[in-house]
């Protein structure tokens, strides 16, 4: 594999990754909003996945972002009859989104940034040290 393929699918990695996290902070950011109106819907959790296609003009493999969905699990009802997104019955419905969870998820993208940012690293390593043999 060349230097140009090699930094290809690492940079798409770098670049899937970057995504997610902004997705991923997005959900954080929103874990506590709530409908504007009595009995409306929150925010829902959005989730990026990816697929795996081919770049050709190199011949490798890289990351594309497939789509960034709404997850569809339940939303959390608390009851706060005073609250201004308070139904009828005095419920208020809250995101589906679990900081736990995102933290992880974070975690897991940062990680995975990392490892790409680490790929490209050894790939120039590898080129300077060939370099280096030629002169």
């Amino acid at each position: 594999m060349d230097l140009k393929t090699s930094l290809g699918i690492s940079a798409s990695g770098l670049r899937a990754q970057s995504l997610r996290m902004r997705v991923i902070a997005e959900n954080l950011a929103n874990q506590d909003s709530v409908s504007d109106t009595p009995g409306g819907d929150p925010y829902r959790r959005r989730v990026a996945s990816f697929k795996a296609e081919i770049d050709r003009s190199t011949g490798g493999m890289g990351v594309k972002v497939k789509s960034i969905e709404n997850d569809k699990s339940d939303f959390t009802k608390v009851y706060q009859p005073g609250h201004p997104a308070a139904d009828k019955d005095g419920y208020v419905l809250k995101p589906n989104v679990n900081g736990l969870i995102e933290t992880a998820d974070m975690k897991a993208a940062q990680r995975s940034y990392e490892a790409n940012l680490n790929a490209i690293e050894a790939a120039k390593s590898l080129t300077m040290r060939t370099i280096d043999l030629l002169k």
